[in-house]
């Protein structure tokens, strides 16, 4: 991808034009939009944190706003949904490191939710209720496996979830989408919504090795019971549902804000495939909540849209995943430190500011941009 020692804008917008070409391959042929300006134009609105019609109106050298999402809204569909997961895994993979297939990599699997406001029945099929939030109980919820070593961190797929599809339902679809990459999960962490007896039954005849966090239910039966030792142990547990399990729970000393005295606190994780302690359990665990900053990084390159189409929402939010994967790839090379040993980088040295400047402005560069703006009342005569 970078042949000399350093990276320059039109370098990197290319790369970002080959991995759209090759694994999102959008049709935009017409007089004067392309393939090419369609990819440009999402780079725009990316970069700038804008939507399709600001970047549209700010490049010179291209057609309306209208025209584009046009074109978007034909090829991206309902039906579409299936394959459109699998053309983004393809391209989300597309920026694992070549050295992430000999190692034994950590995982993570969670639920992202953007608020939905309207009331168009049609899309019923699409939006999740949830607890409220952002002044709506409505949401669009996609489900991320993200793997990480050291400090490449990547988010390997991307599913939008429907509502009352189980969870064992969208685990079982990310490693799916996720098992021609290759790579061997050495842990995965999932958060205490997944912990359910399907999800673990799933994980247990899979093998997977895993880690997950339990709910502490009832008053004083249930996993409440648990919490009453002098200290943090493992045991094994039954659910209600029937589900065998190994649980490591976890006592900790928290001071209380208001009181000054320190109270104690359990946790409960359910442990499959591993030999870990309590007291492992608990800092392994700790690993997981970086999967939560993929969701912040995204949201500074995400393009802003209120369409109801939930194909072009559910790719706008894929796209904005795989830039912050390709930026990862790329400051991986540009910032690497230099020396034996892991693979560290130093961070200041390339952020995702950087890296969306360096893209608007490859962009810039080639189409123009506009630096002026008509009077109102002369659009309106005209």
């Amino acid at each position: 991808m970078i042949a000399h020692d350093e990276l320059n804008a039109q370098t990197l917008r290319d790369h970002v034009q080959e991995i759209g070409a090759a694994h999102l391959p959008l049709e935009a042929e017409g007089y004067v939009s392309s393939r090419a300006l369609l990819y440009d134009v999402l780079l725009q609105a990316a970069s700038s944190n804008s939507s399709i019609e600001a970047a549209c109106q700010e490049l010179e050298a291209c057609v309306g706003g209208n025209t584009l999402r046009g074109l978007l809204n034909e090829q991206l569909t309902g039906e579409s949904l299936p394959e459109l997961e699998r053309q983004l895994q393809a391209a989300l993979a597309a920026a694992v490191p070549a050295h992430f297939h000999g190692l034994r990599l950590e995982g993570a699997i969670d639920e992202h939710d953007e608020p939905y406001y309207g009331k168009d029945p049609a899309l019923e099929s699409f939006i999740c209720r949830g607890k409220a939030r952002a002044g709506t109980t409505h949401f669009w919820r996609i489900a991320t496996l993200y793997v990480w070593h050291g400090p490449v961190r990547l988010t390997l797929a991307v599913v939008l979830v429907r509502p009352g599809q189980s969870k064992a339902d969208v685990v079982e679809r990310l490693l799916e989408l996720a098992a021609p990459v290759g790579l061997q999960l050495g842990v995965l962490y999932l958060d205490r919504g997944f912990c359910s007896g399907a999800v673990i039954d799933l994980l247990q005849q899979r093998k997977q090795k895993a880690l997950l966090a339990c709910p502490i239910r009832g008053k004083q039966g249930g996993t409440r019971a648990l919490c009453r030792a002098r200290g943090s142990y493992t045991t094994q547990y039954t659910f209600s549902d029937g589900t065998h399990a190994t649980l490591a729970v976890k006592a900790l000393l928290v001071r209380d804000p208001k009181s000054g005295k320190r109270k104690r606190r359990w946790l409960v994780y359910v442990v499959i495939g591993l030999s870990w302690n309590a007291a492992t359990c608990y800092r392994s665990y700790r690993r997981r909540f970086g999967i939560e900053c993929s969701y912040r990084l995204a949201r500074q390159v995400r393009i802003r849209s209120t369409s109801r189409n939930p194909a072009l929402r559910f790719f706008l939010q894929g796209f904005s995943l795989l830039l912050v994967n390709l930026w990862v790839q790329v400051r991986a090379w540009v910032a690497r430190l230099p020396g034996p040993g892991p693979r560290w980088v130093a961070a200041a040295h390339f952020p995702l500011h950087r890296f969306s400047s360096l893209v608007r402005r490859a962009v810039e560069r080639l189409r123009g941009v506009s630096l002026s703006i008509p009077r109102f009342a002369t659009l309106s005569k005209s």
